[in-house]
């Protein structure tokens, strides 16, 4: 058409006025709006009221004392209550461990705290309860963190350990109290608030990671950025690839042109974005790394393997989002935003601990794609690269979700071709 010459046809009333118009736009958008709403705000709104199993730490140290002429180990005593407590609770899942134990199980993820009982806690209590002359030491029991498993999730084991061992401390006291009421002089009140809560908790670092870790969330945000990387890549590659095969126009401004078809198969066209896929990813994962680590300075150790597995992740993506593509057009764009993003966020136990959230969300967890890849950048990153740290099962579940995209993949553009379902010429309605 000459530049000159002015474009005629439907008013804008005759368009707004179509119902036509507004049905599947108004459709898509409510749906979309509705779903986005329940699934991001279902999984956060209530942690605390949903924490089941947390993993915590238990160790006593102890190793008793003799208390009014009886061997006694009240460290012990203390560890197997707490224990036999959680039982019912269900909250916290204790696990009664050695010092080394606990130790490793905080370095490699297991455990987001633990809560330990030192050696001479039951000499230190039992010097409470018999007046000396002399102020005795405060008995004391410490709560380790783990700020490398996320801060909600090294927060929320810190305060069960505090409560528990605060608890734990009410419970000696009332029998320390018990205790002194058959003979000897009344105490002062300054005894009785003493022994009231007698054991002080203290709460440290139990397994550190760097300043530059956004308190345990630089993570998240990494394997955040690895996922879009390889759903918006694979998005623009699908788009460029049509436009330059003659499938779609492309519009710059008030400039549109439109190649000359080029036959190609469906399954033809899938291979060409995967591979261009691949390749991007190798790109998008080196320009992710220079930004953070690099340019920003996020903390970050094991940097080729992190290369690797950020390329891998992205590629995983990527390949994830063509196969849903190939296989439901445009409407694929939808369908991989939930499945990748939507569905993948609330469930990754990234910001909000797995053990927080509604069940509905831990099943989602056991094959959603950020939960995996959030669990492999967490151990590279946070616990030395350890295997068992999650990065493990990363590694197995990025194998199975590339072989699984491109069997899907594969087997609906392959049975497009099989029915003559081209793209050379577009339906009608």
């Amino acid at each position: 058409m000459p530049a000159n010459q002015r474009t005629t046809g439907a008013t804008v009333r005759q368009v707004v006025g179509n119902p036509k118009i507004w049905a599947f736009p108004a459709t898509i958008i409510g749906l979309v709006a509705l779903l986005l709403s329940l699934v991001y705000m279902g999984g956060i709104l209530n942690p605390n009221g949903n924490l089941h199993h947390m993993p915590i730490g238990l160790v006593n140290n102890d190793r008793g004392a003799v208390v009014a002429g009886q061997p006694v180990n009240l460290g012990r005593q203390v560890t197997d209550g707490i224990a036999e407590a959680a039982r019912a609770q269900q909250q916290a899942s204790w696990r009664q461990l050695d010092a080394v134990g606990a130790r490793d199980g905080l370095a490699s993820g297991k455990l987001y705290g633990v809560l330990e009982v030192p050696d001479g806690f039951t000499a230190a209590i039992g010097a409470l309860g018999a007046p000396t002359g002399q102020q005795p030491a405060r008995p004391t029991m410490s709560v380790l963190t783990n700020p490398g498993a996320g801060s909600l999730a090294s927060s929320l084991a810190s305060s069960i350990s505090q409560q528990t061992a605060h608890a734990a401390s009410a419970q000696l006291g009332a029998s320390l109290i018990e205790r002194q009421r058959p003979g000897g002089g009344a105490m002062t009140n300054a005894e009785r608030l003493l022994l009231q809560d007698p054991v002080t908790v203290k709460v440290s670092v139990g397994h550190a990671i760097g300043s530059h870790s956004g308190l345990g969330l630089t993570a998240f945000y990494y394997t955040l950025l690895l996922v879009l990387s390889g759903f918006l890549g694979a998005s623009v590659i699908s788009n460029g690839v049509d436009v330059a095969l003659g499938y779609a126009a492309s519009e710059l401004g008030p400039v549109r042109t439109q190649r000359p078809t080029v036959p190609i198969t469906r399954t033809r066209t899938f291979i060409v974005t995967c591979v261009m896929s691949l390749g991007l990813s190798a790109l998008t994962s080196s320009l992710i790394m220079l930004a953070t680590v690099v340019i920003l300075g996020m903390d970050a150790s094991h940097l080729p393997l992190l290369w690797v597995f950020s390329f891998c992740a992205t590629a995983a993506v990527g390949l994830g989002v063509q196969a849903l593509l190939a296989a439901f057009g445009g409407i694929g764009q939808l369908v991989s935003m939930f499945v990748f993003i939507a569905l993948a966020l609330p469930s990754s136990g990234a910001t909000i601990p797995l053990q927080a959230l509604p069940s509905f969300y831990r099943v989602l967890s056991e094959f959603e794609p950020m939960r995996q890849l959030a669990d492999g950048v967490r151990a590279i990153m946070y616990f030395g690269a350890q295997a068992d740290a999650g990065l493990t099962r990363a590694w197995i579940m990025i194998a199975v979700g590339s072989i699984a995209a491109l069997a899907f993949g594969f087997a609906m553009t392959g049975y497009y071709d099989r029915k003559g379902l081209h793209r050379i010429v577009p339906e009608h309605v």
